[in-house]
């Protein structure tokens, strides 16, 4: 574990275990890097390295006042990068952190970077616009901002034991533990941070960074994704990449690396060694 200050002076939190090629993990909104605990121990005992970071503002990096956009996420991920001397990297992304590693990878990555993941990406773009006419109306994310300003608790409670796994579906069965822990991380960030992140994840358009990507790029997304609408989001971004592979799972929801975590390491294992 360890802290780096970024160009700004904001501290980012890093994990970083093990030895071999390196595999580097962006969580989600409003998350931190322990959403990929799964992840990185199923890694670590393949003979990876795995890097997890908290994204500034989230879990227990600064909560800094401003910077909260792709630019500076992409940014501090490189000061990171740098920091550590990674090379050969895989950036693997889920949500709001596939597109901070599309960013990343896109304008910070070059000589640096082996291949990429995309899970349950925000990108292209999230919102609806005259150029995007398939996307969510501006509307929904300011409910978020609503929720999240009037009972911030509250609201990231509903998230994870509703449509964030899935557990909204009839049928299926809620784990406590897995509520909880969401609920713990989101609540270790800053509100100020996640406020204006969701500008930053629903507003920010990758179109041009998913099209200058010229390494080897996973599209994972469960079809059943209640956040990230996969036609609005997986479909459309396979086909603006240059070496981009899409696979789609039935039935899974926004969340599948923790409630699918067996299937999902065994196919990015498939990925990464190939």
């Amino acid at each position: 574990m360890g802290m780096i200050a970024t160009n700004d002076g904001t501290e980012i939190f890093y994990k970083d275990w093990g030895e071999g090629q390196p595999i580097v993990f962006h969580h989600g909104w409003p998350l931190s890097g322990d959403d990929w605990d799964a992840q990185m121990l199923f890694f670590l005992g393949k003979g990876y390295r795995v890097i997890a970071h908290d994204r500034r503002g989230h879990g227990r990096s600064a909560q800094a006042a401003s910077g909260h956009d792709m630019d500076h996420y992409a940014a501090d991920v490189a000061a990171m990068v740098e920091h550590l001397d990674l090379r050969d990297a895989v950036h693997i992304g889920h949500s709001t952190g596939g597109g901070e590693a599309t960013r990343y990878v896109a304008r910070h990555g070059k000589g640096r970077v082996a291949k990429l993941v995309l899970i349950g990406a925000v990108p292209p773009l999230m919102v609806k616009t005259p150029a995007n006419p398939g996307g969510l109306p501006v509307e929904v994310f300011d409910g978020f901002r609503q929720q999240l300003a009037a009972n911030r608790a509250q609201f990231y409670l509903d998230v994870a034991a509703g449509p964030f796994y899935g557990y909204n579906r009839p049928g299926a069965t809620a784990q406590d533990g897995v509520i909880r822990n969401w609920w713990r991380q989101g609540m270790m960030g800053g509100a100020n941070a996640h406020y204006h992140g969701i500008k930053a994840f629903s507003e920010t358009d990758f179109t041009e960074d998913l099209q200058s990507i010229d390494v080897p790029t996973l599209v994972m997304h469960g079809d059943d994704d209640q956040i990230v609408p996969i036609a609005d989001s997986a479909l459309l971004s396979v086909k603006l990449l240059k070496q981009g592979t899409l696979k789609v799972y039935e039935g899974f929801p926004h969340g599948m690396c923790t409630t699918h975590a067996d299937i999902i390491n065994a196919d990015l294992l498939d990925f990464v060694k190939a």
